[in-house]
């Protein structure tokens, strides 16, 4: 099958982990979500295209920023000894929060839409997007390389094969595929080929009402996918594995 390939890097970014509030937390690769957001924006998409993604990269390290916090509830009236600002009679607390950045990112991703006539205009979307291309926050600027159409296919390892580049990746808990990786294990009592942290993250919605059809309260309903995030990634021999045409492991869902 074919498959778009191309590598971002950030600066400092912040890929939000959506139940973090106090100090906003940040996954340690963009989610497909957030990947998937960033295609259809670029590309101009107005529906969803179904496509798989593959997410593997690497960070520096870690700093903390603050960042200016707004809140409010609604209906909320304005009381000077609560609130720092008032708009039309209501209150908004503002205050300082923190938020988690990662940075100098890199990440390589593979794009498989399910409709491959949708390859060529999906690449002229990442060379020659509509707006900045951004990952992560609207400010989390990203730099575009490497943007190529690549052959894909399931191949039998002939030998144990870590990542290129040093890189971690996002795994999807599907059959078999947790039984082909071995993941070095800092402690001991951990098995090796289940190593890491496991994630529940967003990959596609649909909207979904809540409400009735003459007060309508319209909602995303996720689908979640879990992902075990690991790195020092060693691919055993004999295993099947989806590889692109240069090597690259593909870990796509």
């Amino acid at each position: 099958m074919k498959a778009i390939r191309f590598v971002i890097e950030q600066e400092l970014v912040n890929y939000k982990v959506p139940t973090s509030f106090q100090l906003k937390e940040s996954y340690p690769l963009p989610p497909y979500s957030t990947v998937i957001g960033m295609i259809h924006s670029m590309c101009g998409f107005l529906e969803y295209q179904p496509m798989k993604i593959s997410v593997q990269g690497k960070y520096h390290s870690k700093v903390n920023d603050l960042y200016t916090r707004y809140e409010f509830k609604p209906g909320m009236r304005y009381e000077a000894k609560r609130h720092q600002l008032e708009v039309g009679g209501f209150g908004i607390g503002k205050g300082v929060a923190t938020a988690e950045l990662l940075s100098e990112v890199e990440v390589m991703i593979h794009v498989i839409p399910e409709d491959e006539t949708l390859i060529t205009k999906i690449i002229e979307g990442i060379c020659q997007p509509l707006e900045y291309p951004s990952l992560g926050r609207r400010e989390d600027l990203a730099i575009i390389k490497d943007v190529v159409c690549v052959e894909v296919d399931k191949k039998m390892i002939e030998r144990d094969s870590e990542l290129s580049n040093g890189y971690s990746a996002f795994i999807p808990d599907v059959k078999n595929l947790f039984d082909q990786i071995e993941v070095e294990a800092s402690d001991a009592s951990i098995a090796k080929n289940t190593a890491g942290t496991y994630y529940m993250i967003n990959k596609e919605y649909k909207l979904v009402n809540k409400g009735t059809k003459k007060s309508p309260k319209v909602f995303r309903q996720w689908k979640k996918v879990k992902v075990l995030y690991a790195s020092k990634i060693t691919v055993l021999e004999e295993a099947k594995m989806m590889v692109d045409q240069d090597n690259n492991f593909v870990f796509a869902i």
